[in-house]
């Protein structure tokens, strides 16, 4: 039941055929310059004999991507105080400590990032015993092929990195965190997030996703947004509606309830993807095209009145596609 609860926490104990989980952690600095996003998690198939741990990187600076993969023996972790370690590399809630060595295979260059970063003035998603983190009463359901949890919708950073030998600020910078558990990623999705709009309290999470249930699948969606510290949420289980336009690479999507409509735009360049892999029966394959070098105008409205509670843009945007065609 503790991870239940906690949706946070790991999920794979006593579990060791066809099983992912994953955590998403993307840091921006202050001038949306310096962006990477981290993401460490495991996959376990005993019967194939492919199970390992991970550390996947996006790096927004120099539009690389890199999968570290490791001896599951190297995977630890922590659920009475959430923290996990993979090969001297340590994620928790509250701080990062990083200790990386690698090669980016795509240009056969060495790379290095060390350093700790710590988190503060961080934001969870509002839940409760009933409905758990942010995908709710869904966390009760236990045949469902993947779970999703944002672990924090918003917080500032405090410290450096040592990145390839030189030393960069992340002081005052943005973290975002969230995670995926299950079997597989749902059969398609589309998923934008960012928190770094001008205003510094303001944030948009936004999942949705064909997702396989019983003898039939369903498009679930997720939408989390703050606006000067008060939350809005869009979601399936609120009895929300969504509408989605597709203009060239991008989308423009409408949520609505009772009391809100939300319009989210974005703006990407085709050539600043990467493919990522993600989980497919256990297993980690090509899958994932994302960017976190996106942009997103924002706009948040009244209906009752129609005023505008909110209208910007959010540079540093997560966008991400994969499976087949949600639209």
């Amino acid at each position: 039941m503790k991870p239940i609860i906690n949706p946070d926490l790991y999920h794979g104990i006593k579990k060791d055929n066809k099983f992912f989980e994953g955590w998403y952690f993307k840091i921006v600095d202050k001038d949306n310059k310096y962006k990477f996003a981290f993401i460490p998690g495991v996959a376990l198939d005993k019967k194939s004999k492919s199970s390992h741990c991970f550390i996947q990187i996006v790096d927004g600076y120099n539009f690389e991507y890199s999968y570290l993969s490791f001896n599951v023996s190297k995977f630890k972790f922590n659920n009475t105080n959430f923290n996990i370690n993979i090969n001297s590399n340590i994620f928790s809630l509250n701080h990062l400590e990083l200790n990386l060595e690698y090669t980016n295979k795509s240009n056969n260059t060495s790379r290095s990032i060390k350093g700790i970063i710590r988190f503060t003035g961080t934001q969870k998603w509002p839940d409760s015993l009933i409905n758990p983190g942010s995908m709710g009463f869904y966390n009760y359901i236990s045949f469902m092929e993947c779970y999703s949890q944002v672990c924090l919708i918003n917080g500032s950073i405090d410290g450096n990195l040592l990145i390839d030998g030189k030393n960069i600020d992340f002081t005052g910078g943005s973290i975002y965190v969230e995670k995926n558990w299950g079997k597989s990623f749902p059969k398609s999705w589309i998923w934008i997030q960012n928190n770094n709009f001008k205003e510094k309290s303001t944030s948009i999470t936004c999942s949705l996703g064909k997702v396989p249930f019983l003898i039939t699948n369903f498009t679930g969606f997720l939408i989390g947004v703050t606006v000067r510290n008060k939350f809005y949420k869009f979601t399936t289980m609120n009895l929300s509606k969504i509408e989605i336009k597709k203009h060239n690479n991008d989308i423009c999507l409408t949520a609505y309830n009772k009391k809100y409509i939300l319009i989210l735009k974005t703006y990407s360049k085709k050539d600043n993807f990467v493919l990522c892999m993600g989980p497919k029966d256990g297993n980690m394959i090509p899958l994932v095209n994302e960017t976190i070098n996106g942009r997103v105008h924002m706009i948040l409205k009244d209906k009752k009145n129609n005023n505008i509670i909110y209208d910007g843009i959010g540079e540093s945007t997560g966008i991400e596609y994969g499976g087949e065609n949600l639209l």
